[in-house]
């Protein structure tokens, strides 16, 4: 059965007019993740990458890292929610950015909340609901394995709601826990993720080994 290595994007530009932008330190967390690849003689038979910015980005600084020439195969189905939404959403029309540089603690706070009436449909003007976010990440990543061999490694780069959801559901595992991964999940961490015959099985989740060592602690971001 094949492998499927499901990437969060490098470290954005969290707080910035435009979050969708990867930020130097994400574009080297990348980087270090296709140098981790290359030495341990992985190579990709499928890229695959949301169409968002900050996830192109990673898939090619990841490639650049192994040395490796691919076509990155664009995939809207493993963007990210709007973020911008939900928080509006939830707070009445609130400016989530002028948030995030104010109370750090609450902003985190309100945007938790926020996130867990979404999941229980209390968001009545979200582009997306919780069910249709869930198929369509369910979608893409049936997309991104179909017809491989059990030889094949695909990387697929995402974004850490959509890993958090799809994670989450192959544990069959409530909304919360998709909101713990979501929020608990590291730039440029990766799942394995085992797929063949219409199975999926998760077999690791958020590792960081590129990052860990003493001289990249301050690598590890979560934004």
């Amino acid at each position: 059965m094949a492998t499927l290595f499901l990437v969060r994007h490098g470290q954005a530009s969290f707080g910035a007019t435009n979050y969708d932008c990867l930020s130097p330190t994400g574009r080297q967390q990348a980087r270090w993740l296709g140098e981790y690849f290359r030495e341990r003689g992985v190579s990709f038979s499928r890229v695959v990458a949301g169409t968002l910015v900050r996830q192109q980005d990673t898939a090619t600084e990841i490639l650049a890292g192994m040395g490796q020439q691919a076509a990155i195969i664009s995939h809207p189905g493993l963007n990210e929610y709007d973020g911008e939404a939900l928080y509006r959403c939830h707070t009445g029309g609130a400016d989530h950015r002028a948030h995030q540089n104010g109370d750090y603690n609450d902003y985190w706070r309100t945007f938790r909340a926020a996130y867990a009436a979404w999941t229980q449909d209390g968001l009545a003007d979200m582009p997306e609901s919780w069910a249709d976010f869930g198929a369509r990440i369910a979608g893409a990543l049936a997309h991104a394995s179909e017809g491989t061999t059990r030889e094949d490694a695909i990387l697929v780069v995402s974004s850490g709601g959509a890993i958090g959801r799809a994670t989450a559901d192959l544990l069959g595992a409530p909304a919360q826990a998709a909101i713990e991964m979501n929020l608990q999940f590291r730039n440029t961490a990766f799942c394995e993720i085992i797929v063949g015959r219409g199975v999926q099985r998760l077999l690791s989740f958020n590792n960081v080994p590129h990052l860990e060592r003493a001289d990249r602690r301050s690598a590890v971001t979560f934004a």
